[in-house]
């Protein structure tokens, strides 16, 4: 090896030491909102959304993490503000429309929140949370009491979902509430498969039979 290549080759082994590296150990190193939601971590994630916000309004991914993780600490005003925010960055993003209409199931708005939810459903007929849509319109239509309405919303979230519990639960109430006791005892039952230990399956079954008995 010659002299002169072996210089060039100190040297850039030096760029790389001192100026490169320092670079990548930043990079791994910045803190990942998204993450730290994953992990439950709520607060951290909403401190570095804000963070990352501060740096760069228009960063619509901060937008969403922010929503999420304020939603799971029941914070709905804060986070109906920036879910709001990023929709004006973007009206179409389907992660904002399912969280506004999240924040408006929590709040009671229910005419608002079944906007927001067939929006989605529109937009992202196979989306990522497009079995907790059909979940929460099943509960917005009980609230309102359109139990056929919930029935098929209900019956959309188990297809994509067909191992809770709870929805086959809610299934069965919607059910047993629009007048179909046989479909409603279907649905407890396989709520009750799932979960022997689910009380209100359990008595719903129990209403349903004894009301089938009586006719």
């Amino acid at each position: 090896m010659g002299i002169n290549q072996f210089n060039f080759r100190y040297h850039l082994l030096l760029i790389i030491v001192f100026f490169i590296a320092p670079l990548f150990l930043i990079a791994q190193e910045k803190p990942d909102a998204l993450q730290e939601y994953r992990n439950g971590k709520y607060e951290e994630a909403i401190a570095i959304c804000k963070q990352e916000l501060q740096e760069n309004p228009s960063n619509l991914e901060s937008y969403v993490v922010l929503s999420w993780s304020l939603v799971k600490l029941s914070r709905y005003d804060e986070a109906l503000g920036y879910a709001k925010k990023g929709l004006e960055l973007n009206r179409f993003d389907v992660r904002i429309i399912e969280i506004l209409g999240e924040i408006a199931y929590y709040q009671g708005k229910n005419t608002e929140a079944i906007r927001y939810f067939q929006q989605y459903i529109t937009l992202a007929p196979e989306g990522s949370r497009i079995d907790v849509v059909y979940y929460f319109l099943g509960e917005l239509y009980i609230r309102l009491g359109r139990y056929r309405h919930a029935d098929i919303a209900l019956s959309t979230a188990v297809r994509f979902v067909s191992g809770n519990a709870l929805w086959w639960n809610r299934l069965g109430f919607a059910r047993e509430n629009a007048g179909e006791l046989r479909n409603a005892i279907t649905a407890y039952e396989k709520a009750l498969a799932l979960n022997p230990n689910l009380a209100d399956a359990q008595r719903g079954l129990e209403r349903c039979r004894q009301s089938l008995a009586g006719r």
